[in-house]
């Protein structure tokens, strides 16, 4: 049986087959970067379109109250909560990834009196490394990097905070959360995971491993659009000693009291600022419910057998690439990341191809798997793509190795 013939058997038996109908795919396109940014679901253009025409457009600001508009950062937030294994009064869907970090490593280190180190690891996400450095530069926070293996013994009696991406970004890689919490712990110290390129893909457990808090994001793979709003995790336990620093008017105990001295909410949302982002949220909520009815098990056992399959179909092909994501995959989250010298202009040949990944330095090709809407027969087309693209030295064309500003 050939991989092609493999993997139209492997689609007829996936129980997650039909869910590919509920999503905007364009033809003749393989898409394997929804962890940088989930397909469109299609029950997205109704819903935004009954908020803007009726809610907004006949409703106008009566819908704070008749639509409950004022109600979606918490609503959204309790159906994010099972997919993260935490308590509906526990998350909020509200912010930035980024906004929410700041807000969290800073009312965790409030709660620390007496200890100024953020402890995090080298090639972390960016923005989680950054932020940290900003209250750095502020004098608040200090900056210590540890290699994986070395994190629990640099949980020294300084370190305030343990901030962790669960799935890197890069390779895939998970940590161990219940380990490294519990270590954390054990140091005096709280833990703060961001769960970017792992809410929405596989099971994530919160409350079972006592983290303290947690960030994700919206528009990965939650498919809640282009800068969708994030998330944050608040532990019950943390409810009354959390205070975050961007006291906006709607973390406030009653926001429509109007008081000039500010009084932090009693819950969860004390973790609120602004005004929520409606159109935004009201797309999330469509990507959320969608996720939930498929269930995180059926997504992440799919996740592992696409990501399986194309190893597979690579081999069979007689492609070989340097692997930089964990070889089990019950170790990595959902993608596998390849090095190559030439892996940016690799990805801008395979694009050109529809087979749509991304880049990320240094010379890595990430190749994501969101099995809400990936098929089998993706996996075996992909091999195809780049076993030709490899055997062709296609990506060696100049429009191929041009950079662009995104990648």
């Amino acid at each position: 049986m050939t991989t092609i013939e493999e993997a139209r058997r492997r689609d007829e038996a996936d129980p997650l087959h039909d869910y590919r109908e509920r999503f905007h795919l364009p033809k003749g396109v393989i898409y394997l970067d929804g962890n940088s940014l989930g397909a469109l679901p299609l029950a997205t253009r109704d819903r935004l379109k009954e908020v803007v025409d009726e809610e907004w457009g006949h409703g106008l600001i009566r819908s704070w109250n008749d639509a409950n508009w004022i109600d979606l950062p918490s609503r959204v937030g309790a159906k994010i909560a099972p997919l993260i294994g935490a308590q509906a009064h526990e998350v909020l869907a509200c912010d930035s990834t980024s906004v929410n970090l700041f807000k969290l490593i800073a009312a965790a280190l409030k709660m620390q009196s007496g200890r100024k180190v953020i402890l995090s690891e080298p090639g972390n996400f960016p923005t989680d490394l950054y932020m940290i450095q900003g209250l750095q530069q502020q004098g608040l926070a200090e900056q210590r990097l540890a290699a994986p293996d070395e994190i629990e013994a640099a949980l020294g009696e300084d370190v305030a905070l343990l901030l962790l991406t669960h799935t890197h970004y890069r390779t895939g890689r998970k940590h161990d959360m219940a380990r490294l919490t519990a270590a954390a712990h054990e140091a005096g110290a709280l833990a703060l995971w961001d769960l970017s390129h792992s809410c929405g893909a596989m099971p994530v457990h919160l409350n079972e491993c006592d983290a303290d808090f947690a960030v994700g994001c919206g528009y990965k793979y939650l498919n809640g659009g282009p800068g969708a709003p994030a998330f944050l995790y608040a532990a019950e336990k943390h409810h009354i000693d959390a205070e975050q620093p961007l006291t906006g008017w709607l973390g406030h105990k009653q926001p429509f009291a109007f008081e000039d001295d500010y009084t932090p909410a009693a819950g969860v949302e004390r973790m609120l600022a602004g005004t929520p982002p409606i159109l935004g949220l009201s797309a999330l909520e469509v990507g959320v419910d969608l996720v939930a009815e498929m269930g995180i098990e059926r997504l992440y056992a799919k996740s592992q057998a696409l990501s399986e399959f194309l190893r597979e179909c690579l081999s069979a092909r007689g492609v070989e690439l340097d692997l930089v994501s964990p070889d089990d995959p019950s170790e990595r989250g959902s993608q596998l990341s390849f090095r190559h010298p030439e892996a940016y202009a690799i990805s801008q040949a395979l694009i050109a191809r529809g087979v749509i990944g991304d880049y990320r330095e240094p010379e890595i090709l990430r190749l994501g798997f969101a099995p809400a809407y990936l098929r089998f027969e993706d996996m075996a087309e992909t091999a195809r793509h780049l076993a030709e693209i490899l055997e062709s030295r296609e990506y060696e064309r100049a429009e191929f190795n041009e950079r662009a500003a995104v990648t």
